[in-house]
C-alpha cells in the first residue's frame, strides 16, 4: 500500500488556522512522520480531504504539498503502518469503559461514539479494536440489560395465530421496547396486553417476551428486536416500516446513522421522562411511532 505524505508549514502568527488545520488532520487520522509531514493511506476520500485541508492550509497563508509515498522494502513498510497504531487509544477507551460499569444510557452513547470515531480512523485494525467491540458490548449487557446477539434461523409467522395474548419485556421502556410494543399492537395483535417486568427470569411461562435473553422475540443475527419483530411477520416489505427499523437499530445498537435519529432520540426521551408508568409512556410513544409511519408512507405517495 501506497501512503500519501503531507507536508505543510503554517506561520506563527495565525495560530487559529493552526489549530483548525490541526484538529482537521488529527480527525483525519493522519499519521506524523516528522514535524510538518503526515500520512494517510492512499484512498480516494483521503485525498479529497487532505486536497481540503490544504486549501484551509493556504487560506492562512501557509504553505502545502501532497506527494506519494511507499516504504523501500517490508520493514520500512512495516515501520510506516506502525505510526497508525490505534493501540494506545483503544487501551485508553477500555479505561473509560472499566470506569462505566455504574454508568447510564448517556454514558454509553458517549463511549459508543467514540469508539465510533476511532474505528473510523483505524486503517490498520487488529486485535485491540476487537477487544474494544467485545468490552463495549459486554458493559452495554450488564448496564442496560439488552439482550446479547444470538444467530439462528428467523421463522415466519402469521398475526393469526399471535391474537389477544400477553406480551411482556423490561420495564422502563426505551427505544427497542417502545417500537416493538407499538409494532406488536399496531400490526401483529391489536388486541394484545403487555407486562412490564422487572426480572425477565420472572416472565410468566404463557406470556410471549420480547428483549430480553431468552425471549421469544429478541436480537437475531445483528437485528434488533424490532426488526426480528417486523422480519418475522412479513413486515418488512413495508418501507415505511423498513425505515423506522433503521431509526431503532442505530438507537438501539448504533451502526449507520441515520439523519433523523437524533430527533426522534430526543423525543423519546422527553416522552420517558414526563410519563409516571410504562403504560402511559407506551401511549405517548406510539402516538409518536404513528406520525411517523404516516409521513414515511405520504412521503412515497406521488
Amino acid at each position: 500500500m501506497d501512503f500519501l505524505a503531507f507536508f505543510v508549514s503554517l506561520p506563527t502568527r495565525q495560530s487559529a488556522g493552526r489549530m483548525r488545520v490541526w484538529r482537521a488532520l488529527r480527525g483525519l487520522g493522519c499519521a506524523a512522520l516528522r514535524d510538518g509531514v503526515f500520512l494517510l493511506p492512499e484512498l480516494p476520500q483521503q485525498v479529497a480531504a487532505l486536497s481540503q485541508v490544504a486549501d484551509e492550509v493556504r487560506s492562512v497563508q501557509g504553505t502545502a504539498e501532497l506527494f506519494r509515498l511507499g516504504g523501500r522494502d517490508e520493514r520500512q513498510q512495516a515501520e510506516i503502518v506502525a505510526l497508525f497504531d490505534r493501540g494506545p487509544d483503544y487501551a485508553r477507551l477500555l479505561e473509560a469503559m472499566a470506569g462505566a460499569e455504574r454508568g447510564d444510557a448517556r454514558t454509553l452513547r458517549a463511549l459508543r461514539r467514540e469508539l465510533g470515531a476511532l474505528v473510523a480512523i483505524d486503517y490498520f485494525p487488529g486485535e485491540a479494536r476487537r477487544q474494544a467491540e467485545d468490552a463495549l458490548a459486554a458493559l452495554e449487557a450488564s448496564i442496560s440489560g439488552e439482550p446479547r446477539k444470538v444467530t439462528g434461523k428467523l421463522r415466519r409467522l402469521a398475526s393469526a395465530d399471535f391474537q389477544g395474548r400477553t406480551w411482556a419485556t423490561r420495564r422502563n421502556l426505551w427505544v427497542d421496547r417502545m417500537a416493538s410494543a407499538w409494532l406488536i399492537r399496531r400490526f401483529i395483535d391489536r388486541k394484545a396486553s403487555f407486562l412490564w417486568l422487572g426480572d425477565p427470569i420472572r416472565c410468566p411461562k404463557k406470556a410471549l417476551g420480547f428483549d430480553f435473553d431468552g425471549a421469544t422475540f429478541t436480537h437475531l443475527d445483528g437485528r434488533v428486536t424490532f426488526e426480528v419483530l417486523a422480519a418475522s411477520f412479513g413486515l418488512d416489505s413495508d418501507p415505511a416500516i423498513v425505515r423506522i427499523a433503521a431509526i431503532v437499530h442505530c438507537l438501539d445498537v448504533g451502526g449507520v446513522p441515520v439523519a433523523e435519529a437524533a430527533g426522534i432520540e430526543a423525543v423519546l426521551a422527553g416522552a420517558r421522562a414526563a410519563a409516571t408508568n410504562d403504560d402511559r409512556l407506551l401511549a405517548v410513544a406510539s402516538r409518536i411511532f404513528d406520525s411517523l409511519y404516516r409521513n414515511y408512507q405520504e412521503e412515497r405517495t406521488p
